[in-house]
């Protein structure tokens, strides 16, 4: 199992921000776009290569993100359509097993699952820093993929347009 830190209200719009192992090395990097149309994060690994980018998806029913590798939509993070008393969302994967995470998504205390098993689980219970957040992710997952899940959903969370119709 991996374990990743990660500040709360990871980034804004034009900031850089680091994702460290719990050891405290940075293994990842996230890069806020400035001056773009939609809100895009990209995460890179230390030399600087792009791994996965997370874009707003303009003009949806309802609240989404696209991951992207290679230009190419791997997967989409979008807000359940009714899910009372909690936070739910769901991953589309392309060409694979659907994810959905259930939980409270402004307290950082949520699951990532797919076909019911827990793949990920993200708390701040692990660090004594009010703004510091984890992840756990199982072995064998794609890692960069399920951190870019937790952006996308802590810029959804967080987003100041939520819920205006």
């Amino acid at each position: 199992m991996a374990r990743y830190r990660m500040r709360q209200r990871l980034i804004s719009i034009g900031e850089d921000y680091v994702i460290e192992d719990e050891s405290g090395r940075a293994v990842y990097r996230v890069d806020g776009k400035v001056l773009r149309i939609r809100e895009t994060f990209v995460i890179e690994d230390m030399g600087g290569r792009e791994l996965v980018t997370i874009r707003e998806k303009k003009l949806a029913i309802r609240d989404s993100m696209n991951i992207l590798r290679g230009g190419k939509t791997v997967a989409t993070v979008k807000k359940a359509l009714f899910s009372p008393f909690t936070d739910k969302f769901v991953v589309d994967v392309d060409g694979g097993d659907d994810l959905t995470v259930k939980g409270d998504l402004l307290d950082h205390d949520y699951e990532i699952r797919r076909d019911g098993r827990r793949i990920a689980q993200v708390s701040k219970k692990w660090f004594a820093l009010s703004d510091t957040y984890g992840i756990d992710i199982a072995e064998g997952e794609d890692d960069a993929l399920i951190l870019a899940v937790a952006v996308a959903l802590d810029e959804m969370a967080h987003d100041p347009d939520e819920g205006k119709g």
